[in-house]
């Protein structure tokens, strides 16, 4: 067993509490990593406030970068001292897997959201003190990341150059990839093509820097927040949105001379805002959603207008990245001056954790990022 700190939900609507804590020794598959910076993502948010349903009491975290710090008899693709990103987990042995396809891993929902455990029910992580045979519910996306140490599968490690910052590197295991692997990997907008991004937080923003890397004629960003849309400016947008002020629907048809946008990205997850991005497509027009809602929630859409214009609806899950390939494509992108993830990020120490949050909540922070001391 090796003890850590960590920031600790006790339950849903409660506040980030730093604790000791103990993390259990790494099985044959799996890699300690000491975590140097953790982002801080929407969807760690929505478990602690009760919204997406995750046990507790629980350690969260699902950007974590690190070095390792011991690794399974097992693992052969990293070792001590090796600095690494970690990912979403996947189990390496189902169709969808063994066929490249990691994030439609048969055991995608119990290894990374709802199980708080390894596949087989058994805990990583325990309490210390009086509370030494709690159970603490982790391997959240397989790493519970806010802690100074994170037990994850070798699977999940991306080994990344030594030296980086950390605070950059971190978001690229989840919201940078999800951002950029969407336009990337999924709606790959061609010459000429329109891209719409509907939310211009860290997602929305990734897919704005990525759709620079591409052949888009045009790309909108869309979102109530004008200091969000000036930030999409900067990273390439070529025009912005404000629903508040202008009806978005319209606003498209305009810039696009009527024809609609050949490609949408919605990460609100808002029904009334997923219904804009599809009725804004041009012909054949593809929308990507990676806005999460809560489970139940159901969109409306006109069908002999779906039946008349034949737009696809594309889930899209962690940008469909392999994240031992995609991850270090992004480093590289970034090494290079063409993916300035560091514009989107604000840093705050381990212990802010909750001011991190805050921060997230009122849009003051796009994408905090924790730094472990």
């Amino acid at each position: 067993m090796y003890t850590a700190t960590a920031a600790v939900v006790r339950h849903h609507g409660a506040p980030f509490v730093l604790e000791e804590i103990r993390v259990d020794e790494p099985r044959a598959d799996e890699v300690l990593v000491r975590i140097r910076a953790a982002g801080v993502c929407h969807t760690d948010l929505s478990v602690r406030a009760g919204h997406t349903p995750f046990p507790v009491p629980a350690v969260l975290g699902h950007e974590g970068m690190g070095t390792v710090e011991a690794v399974g008899a097992g693992v052969t693709s990293v070792a001590p001292g090796d600095s690494v990103v970690l990912s979403f987990a996947s189990c390496g042995r189902c169709p969808a897997c063994l066929t490249g396809r990691p994030v439609r891993c048969a055991h995608w929902p119990a290894l990374n959201l709802f199980g708080g455990s390894r596949l087989d029910g058994s805990a990583t992580l325990s309490g210390t003190g009086r509370r030494t045979r709690e159970a603490l519910h982790g391997h959240f996306f397989g790493q519970s990341s806010f802690s100074t140490l994170a037990l994850s599968t070798e699977r999940a490690v991306v080994p990344v150059p030594a030296g980086l910052p950390p605070e950059v590197l971190a978001p690229l295991g989840c919201g940078v990839q999800t951002g950029a692997g969407s336009v990337l990997n999924v709606l790959r907008p061609e010459a000429g093509h329109t891209l719409v991004v509907y939310g211009v937080g860290s997602v929305g923003l990734a897919a704005v820097t990525a759709a620079r890397l591409t052949a888009a004629t045009r790309v909108i960003a869309v979102d109530p927040d004008p200091r969000r849309l000036a930030l999409a400016r900067r990273l390439g947008a070529t025009d912005a949105v404000n629903p508040d002020e202008d009806d978005p629907l319209t606003a498209v048809r305009d810039l696009t001379c009527g024809r609609g946008a050949e490609r949408a990205l919605e990460t609100s997850g808002v029904p009334r805002v997923l219904r804009q991005a599809v009725d804004g497509l041009a012909v054949s027009g593809v929308c990507g959603v990676v806005g999460a809602p809560p489970a139940g929630t159901e969109a409306a859409f006109d069908v002999p207008a779906m039946l008349d214009r034949g737009p696809r609806v594309v889930g899209v899950n962690q940008g469909e990245a392999v994240p031992r390939v995609f991850v270090p494509a992004l480093v590289e992108l970034y090494l290079a001056g063409r993916l300035p993830v560091d514009a989107i990020v604000s840093v705050f120490p381990f212990e802010a954790v909750e001011e991190a949050g805050a921060a997230a909540v009122r849009g003051e922070a796009v994408k905090p990022v924790l730094l472990m001391p």
